[in-house]
């Protein structure tokens, strides 16, 4: 099955709790897009810090997410929330779904891959959310803190 045949997935509303969700990219078959870093799998937050400093109690830790891809789409399920995005640059096809925060405030955040790294960037806020493969290790650069993932 190829990427384009595939509805965009969204999150339910009030937010998915228990289970994760099905995986939306299940079966297709369309290869990675060039210069998409490959995260594909499940990943669970082993290390937080901010700055320099560890967090040893931080609420990340523990943290699971589900990242698939195909083509240059990709799909993050975690936390209540299912984000899917095309990484073109464009709003349009960027994460158009609800904040984590409170599974109902709207949000659009353009996606892209640029050298190596997946940037989120909400349109109208400056901030950037980023993704990077090290080594074996997936660093998740979020709001104020650093995260360090493994795969399940």
């Amino acid at each position: 099955m190829h990427v384009d045949e595939i509805p965009v997935a969204f999150t339910p509303p009030g937010g998915w709790a228990g289970e994760m969700p099905p995986p939306i990219l299940a079966g297709c078959d369309t290869t990675l897009a060039d210069g998409a870093i490959d995260m594909r799998g499940t990943w669970h937050v082993v290390d937080v810090s901010v700055g320099d400093d560890p967090q040893l109690k931080h609420p990340s830790l523990g943290a699971v997410q589900r990242i698939e891809q195909a083509g240059d789409r990709v799909t993050i399920t975690a936390a209540g929330i299912i984000h899917d995005m095309r990484c073109d640059g464009t709003a349009a096809h960027g994460v158009n779904d609800v904040a984590e925060f409170d599974k109902q405030t709207p949000i659009s955040v353009v996606a892209t891959f640029e050298d190596g790294v997946h940037v989120l960037r909400p349109v109208g806020i400056p901030i950037e959310v980023r993704r990077r493969i090290d080594g074996e290790q997936l660093i998740w650069d979020y709001i104020g803190f650093t995260a360090r993932l493994e795969r399940l």
